[in-house]
């Protein structure tokens, strides 16, 4: 009986020890699960807002620190998430059960051994004000860093001209050299979590041990009681210990997480209005009507500005460096929106219809042009979803771009290094003005797409323009006035006022800016 009674006691230990084991397994698998796909909606969420975010955000963010956050901060998360959120919860269940047995076995002791929890919290608390602000000057380190690298190898062909690439390994050792002085002062802070939790579970020991002699001294416990709690107090060390252990990866997880949901939590300057209807296009006509604007409040860039542009025409705009000029240009397209004043298309305020159907109807060849890491197909798939093959190829050969990519040995499958690298400046130019053909738009807007390339490029170049502007209202940013004496109205700006309105001709018989500007670049020759 007796063996048979012992039988049934292992089995049912061993049954509940597997059982354990495979719960906890189960348990181990979901939470990881559950934090791999909470990491992956935060990257997303992340990368998404960025998509929506007005052009002003870019604009005041380093690159190096926008790829930071993207790559560096939610790699820290996402650490934190598969790592450290199933270690807290197994280290408190575990706690929580510890000190739930002991209080079945004696609360007086109980009591006394978890006299050193606000301790423990007060330091825990005192840790993270000296180590939190460390961790989060590491992350805008590693930020600079990032940035750093990032213009260093965009700008490698600078560097080799300039025989700067000594200078720009210092300078990287200099900024690595503040990373790991910042890592290590915030890593240290954090890791004083530790003795300090190792100092308390031995004091709280010691407590125990006195505590419990006292009572068994009274009667008020025997010693079976204090022998059994200590042997309790002993495995709460081990959770404790491990909970402290996490406290630099929770620093540095908080810190990164707070610059995620920096954009996160971000919402565009730009958005549509709440009776903003899609653009009902009648021909391009564009109106600017006493429009300011300001990047930073009290700084206006643009002052009182008004002109009319009519359904088809091609309008010039020069001015000198700072002038103004590509703000314009930005407020055409609802990328800022304006102080004062207003934008009308065909009639309509921009403010009154949907930022998609505006820019469904507006195209851009920038003088950068700017190519995906892709084929050249799935490059000029970009300006239009539902496009067909017979369509691209024709807005390759009406930008002349055909020629050049059929000869290449994979035609338009041939995939492109970062930004066409692996293409001419000229031929960049055509790609991006087939993909504007593509497009489809109704109102244009060139800057000087010909600068920097041979002359017979830049024919080829114009033509395919020629052929894009037909039928468009177009806007064309001119560094050389010779690309807008043929447009139908030119404006010139100067600081941030439109100070001349006018044909090439009217604006040469009148002494002013576009007159000084024609004759310093053509030496007198009108």
């Amino acid at each position: 009986g007796d063996l048979d009674a012992l039988q049934a006691w292992v089995i049912a230990a061993a049954s509940c020890a597997i059982g354990f084991v495979l719960l906890a397994g189960v348990a181990e698998f979901l939470m990881t699960r559950l934090a791999t796909s909470g990491t992956m909606h935060l990257q997303r969420d992340m990368f998404a807002t960025m998509q929506r975010l007005s052009l002003s955000f870019f604009d005041r963010q380093p690159v190096g620190q926008l790829l930071s956050r993207v790559t560096n901060d939610t790699e820290t998360v996402a650490t934190f998430n598969e790592n450290a959120i199933s270690q807290i919860m197994r280290s408190t269940f575990q706690v929580t059960l510890i000190a739930a047995l002991m209080a079945v076995t004696n609360w007086r002791l109980t009591l006394a051994a978890l006299s050193i929890v606000p301790v423990l919290l007060l330091v825990a608390a005192a840790v993270s004000r000296a180590a939190g602000p460390a961790f989060a000057r590491l992350q805008e380190q590693l930020g600079d860093l990032s940035g750093f690298q990032e213009e260093t190898i965009s700008g490698h062909r600078v560097l080799i001209s300039t025989r700067r690439q000594d200078w720009a390994v210092r300078e990287h050792d200099a900024e690595a050299g503040r990373v790991f002085q910042t890592a290590s002062h915030a890593t240290f802070t954090g890791l004083l979590q530790f003795p300090a939790t190792m100092a308390m579970t031995t004091v709280q020991m010691v407590v125990v041990l006195v505590v419990g002699g006292l009572l068994a001294a009274d009667g008020q416990a025997d010693v079976g009681e204090v022998i059994a709690f200590v042997g309790l107090a002993g495995l709460l060390a081990q959770p404790l210990s491990d909970l402290s252990n996490l406290a630099t990866t929770t620093l540095a997880a908080v810190a990164a997480g707070r610059r995620v949901f920096e954009i996160v939590d971000d919402v565009p300057t730009v958005v549509d209005g709440p009776d903003a209807a899609p653009l009902r296009f009648e021909g391009g006509k564009v109106e600017f009507r006493d429009v300011d604007f300001s990047y930073v409040p009290g700084r206006q860039i643009l002052r009182h500005n008004s002109f009319r542009a009519q359904p088809g025409q091609k309008i010039g705009i020069c001015g000198p460096t700072g002038a103004g000029k590509s703000t314009i240009i930005n407020i055409l397209t609802r990328y800022v929106d304006v102080d004062a004043g207003e934008i009308l298309v065909d009639d309509q305020p921009l403010t009154a219809v949907t930022i998609a159907s505006l820019r469904a109807n507006v195209g851009m060849v920038l003088q950068e042009a700017f190519l995906f890491s892709d084929t050249i197909m799935n490059n000029l798939r970009y300006a239009r979803e539902g496009a067909t093959d017979e369509e691209w190829i024709a807005a390759a050969e009406e930008a002349n771009a055909h020629h050049f990519i059929e000869a290449l040995p994979d035609g338009y499958e041939t995939v492109l290094i970062e930004r066409g690298g692996n293409l001419s400046q000229g031929q960049r130019q055509m790609l991006t003005i087939a993909r504007a053909m593509v497009a489809r738009p109704r109102i244009l807007i060139l800057d000087e797409a010909t600068s920097n390339v041979d002359t017979r490029t830049a024919r080829l170049i114009q033509e395919g323009l020629r052929r894009l502007m037909a039928g468009t209202t177009s806007f064309v940013i001119a560094h050389r006035l010779s690309t807008i004496s043929d447009a139908d109205a030119i404006l010139v700006v100067d600081q941030g006022r439109i100070v001349q309105q006018g044909t090439h001709d009217e604006l040469i018989a009148d002494s002013g800016l576009y007159r000084d500007l024609w004759f310093s670049q053509f030496k007198g020759k009108a």
